[in-house]
């Protein structure tokens, strides 16, 4: 990427506070806010926030011209049931339960929204009690079922988003989520999948925030391993349990507004509380800047399982395909997939360098009028990017051990592509 095509511009900023320490990187712990639309150009973002893997929020002015914003939301700033319910009242929804754990997370169930929204307003009537539980809606692809709906508008901050260029494309699943809460629902500590960025945009409620900067998180796992469940819990204090929880820095606190968008790292764990009645838009999101920690991520995993059935292993049968296959159940993903994601994406940029963008496909919400708004020297840093995890995929000896004469192209076919159309694009 040139200097001009990522040129510094002017940006106006607030600062949160976290406890005492900061995170490495960030000095005394503060997260950037970021006030103004118009002096805060992509250039800014990806070289403050994406590269260097830094937490930010942005104001609610980046949202107000959102559907959700105008629609969902009453004069005092409270959930529209009502609105909600017409718009969506059959749907049916995923519902987890913040007062079940369930391994290290909660139980979900599939529930009417209807019904939903009546257990909602019951519980705030009951002053948010019920012998339910606390019920929060999550990971609804209300997007992907209603897409003629004006929800929201992807800000173009976010809009290098290979997971769902990829999910799109194959039609199996995409990453763009929404959640509702009553107050003191919750989520309980993780990192996003595939150690992805994330981002969340509250459409209204309060939500706090509490992020560890990726690392951290070895110093809070229990002697056997596990990272703890609730990283507020009195019992992390007990070295017996949690040997090295005094080692770890304390988290970076954020409180969210409504309107407000954060940007979670790469990699980075959180745990996050619904302060008041929330509604929030939720997306993962990988691209050339941490593809790479993807694919170490997709290595850890592996590894992972491989020293789990290890006692099974024998060299006769197709163990290397049994490992593959439970780590695509846990993760979502195997070495295979990763490979087409890779090709898919790389594929999209090469036909935009090569053949430029027709009027109808730079005029919608496709993968090349995103390429097309970033320009093609972002293009070209995909590609490298790419390049160099596509090199390492191919080189891999668990990757090599699969049958890989179902890969069209073939890597190194794949390879050779790639690296002449990045040539061909810098001459």
């Amino acid at each position: 990427m040139d200097r001009a095509t990522f040129a510094c511009s002017t940006a106006f900023f607030r600062d949160y506070s976290a406890p005492s320490q900061g995170a490495p990187g960030l000095p005394g712990g503060h997260v950037d806010f970021i006030e103004r639309v118009d002096s805060f150009s992509y250039s800014d973002f990806f070289r403050d926030y994406l590269i260097p893997n830094h937490p930010c929020i942005f104001s609610a002015k980046f949202t107000e011209d959102w559907g959700s914003r105008r629609n969902w939301v009453t004069r005092d700033g409270k959930p529209n049931f009502d609105h909600l319910l017409q718009k969506f009242g059959e749907a049916v929804v995923p519902v987890a339960n913040c007062d079940v754990k369930e391994y290290n997370s909660n139980p979900k169930e599939q529930l009417p929204f209807k019904e939903y929204v009546k257990y909602w307003k019951d519980y705030i009537k009951n002053d948010y009690r019920s012998s339910r539980g606390c019920l929060y809606l999550k990971d609804w692809h209300l997007s992907r079922a209603f897409p003629e709906h004006d929800v929201y508008t992807t800000p173009v901050y976010f809009s290098s988003d290979w997971l769902n260029e990829y999910w799109d494309a194959v039609a199996v699943d995409d990453y763009r989520f929404v959640y509702m809460g009553p107050k003191g629902s919750w989520t309980p500590f993780h990192a996003d999948v595939f150690r992805s960025y994330s981002w969340s945009a509250n459409i209204c409620g309060r939500k706090k925030w509490l992020l560890y900067p990726a690392g951290q998180e070895e110093f809070l796992k229990d002697r056997h391993g596990n990272l703890p469940f609730d990283v507020t819990a009195p019992n992390l204090q007990d070295r017996r349990v949690y040997p090295r929880y005094s080692q770890s820095q304390p988290p970076v606190e954020i409180v969210q507004e409504a309107g407000e968008i954060v940007f979670i790292p790469s990699g980075w764990h959180h745990q996050v509380y619904n302060l008041e009645d929330t509604i929030s838009i939720n997306h993962n999101w990988v691209n050339g800047c941490n593809v790479a920690i993807m694919w170490c991520f997709l290595q850890d995993e592996l590894a992972a399982v491989q020293r789990e059935i290890n006692q099974w292993k024998d060299p006769r049968d197709d163990w290397h395909l049994q490992c593959q296959l439970i780590m695509k159940s846990c993760t979502g993903i195997d070495y295979k997939e990763f490979y087409n994601f890779l090709k898919v994406i790389a594929e999209n940029r090469i036909s935009v360098l090569e053949k430029g963008l027709d009027e109808e496909a730079s005029a919608k919400n496709t993968p090349k009028a995103a390429i097309s708004t970033l320009g093609m020297l972002h293009a070209v840093f995909d590609l490298k990017r790419t390049v160099k995890v596509l090199t390492s995929l191919s080189a891999n000896e668990d990757f090599k051990k699969l049958d890989l004469t179902s890969l069209s192209p073939p890597p190194e076919a794949l390879l050779h592509h790639l690296k002449a159309a990045i040539d061909t694009a810098l001459l």
